[in-house]
């Protein structure tokens, strides 16, 4: 077996058998096949696809590249749940405690920022002293404790994935079905939740701009859930305006705990509650009332005990960017379109994300929206205010959020807002 027969076969629209993906795999992760084949490969991938089995194969072989996690010992039920990425998808913060508020266990590995979205241990890490990293004794203690712990995949599970997952990120090959497919549903296999709630996010914003793509991928997905014995079903929500109104690390932690506190922008508290139901669901929860958690003040606490337990302090106050530049309306009117790739953009411009798998995030950068799609908006009064520490970053922000990123419409006009959810598979 050889890495370059293996390229050539997916090169050439070939179908790689169950040996090659097995052997190709194990190489990688033990350095035998370097980062440059492995980034031909993926963009092969990319442009001529893997059929049914061929992904499950590639799943199976990046779940035996490392552990498997067991959370049988505990007294609650584990559900988990996990996003494709967006633009101001902060939902992991608030929901992930409220949903261990209403009784429920929740493992939740998470991610960093890959490409123009961000990544939730990315903004977690701007809490001052909170810790992305822990043993997995200390993962157990967390959860018996707080009842949900978000952190980074230990280095022992689907390792194969996790140096996968950074290469994607800088060759161009993130939007691959059977990538992202393989690659979320293997880490959260081999963690070892008893059910499982995915969270496809379709349009602008996200990795899937249509239905049709975002379907595909979640009806993978639950398939590769069901194979596994994990019990799965998958959310398809709007990403074509930015959740909320922040994108950015420090300022999307702040966001979150607004929400918690039975505040925040009804997007993120209306996606939140729509999840948790889905995922207490799923653990056989079905009694529990999560509107109640978040509005009792239940939910807070559960977030505190696990931002304390990973040596966080919730009480800091959070990072703030040194400089910052306000956008005004260029008419009076109504906004009609905010576009959240162009959003993303800006503020992975700005600081809040990373060009190179290996650059540092500033924990303060992003954008702020002072609107979202049919508010009313006055020439020349605040539109977005741009955040970062280093200013030289402006001008290529200012030239994401140029074109068709900002719409205004006449005053009075409507604007149809699309629903959060647009479909379910399970």
């Amino acid at each position: 077996m050889d890495v370059i027969s293996v390229i050539r076969t997916k090169r050439d629209r070939g179908r790689l058998g169950p040996e090659q993906i097995d052997w190709v795999i194990d190489a990688y992760t033990r350095g035998e096949v370097a980062d440059e084949q492995m980034s031909a490969l993926a963009m092969a991938i990319l442009l001529n696809g893997m059929d049914r089995a061929e992904i499950a194969r590639w799943t199976a072989a990046m779940i035996a590249s490392g552990e498997r996690m067991d959370f049988s010992a505990l007294r609650r039920p584990t559900t988990d749940k996990h996003s494709t990425g967006g633009v101001g998808d902060k939902i992991t913060l608030p929901l992930a405690p409220l949903v261990a508020a209403c009784g429920a266990a929740v493992p939740q590995l998470s991610g960093r920022g890959l490409g123009h979205t961000g990544g939730t241990l990315d903004k977690l890490e701007s809490v001052p002293g909170w810790r992305a990293r822990l043993s997995r004794e200390e993962m157990l203690a967390v959860l018996d404790d707080a009842g949900a712990v978000i952190c980074a995949a230990g280095d022992g599970l689907a390792p194969a994935d996790r140096k996968l997952y950074a290469l994607r990120d800088v060759t161009g090959t993130v939007e691959s079905i059977p990538l992202i497919a393989s690659s979320i549903m293997s880490k959260k296999i081999a963690e070892g939740t008893g059910a499982l709630v995915l969270d496809v996010k379709v349009g602008s914003g996200a990795f899937m701009k249509n239905l049709t793509d975002a379907r595909e991928l979640a009806a993978t997905m639950v398939g590769l859930g069901a194979d596994h014995g994990v019990r799965t079903v998958a959310l398809l929500t709007g990403m074509s305006t930015p959740l909320g109104r922040t994108a950015g690390n420090a300022l999307e932690v702040r966001e979150s705990v607004e929400v918690l506190a039975g505040g925040g922008p009804d997007d993120v508290v209306e996606l939140t509650l729509a999840l948790a139901r889905e995922m207490l669901d799923a653990a056989g929860l079905r009694d529990a009332d999560p509107e109640r958690a978040l509005a009792d003040g239940t939910a807070m606490d559960h977030w505190r005990r696990m931002i304390t337990a990973q040596g966080g302090d919730p009480d800091a106050a959070l990072p703030v960017a040194r400089e910052r530049h306000v956008v005004p309306a260029p008419a009076s009117g109504v906004l009609s379109d905010l576009d959240a790739y162009a959003v993303g953009l800006a503020a992975w411009r700005l600081g809040a994300g990373r060009a190179r798998k290996e650059d540092p995030v500033q924990a303060g950068a992003g954008v702020e929206l002072h609107a979202k799609p049919g508010d009313p908006v006055t020439a020349g009064a605040p539109l977005l205010t741009l955040h970062t520490d280093t200013p030289e970053r402006f001008a290529g922000a200012l030239a994401a959020l140029e074109g068709d990123a900002v719409r205004i419409g006449p005053a009075g006009e409507a604007v149809p807002v699309a629903p959060l959810v647009l479909g379910r598979v399970s």
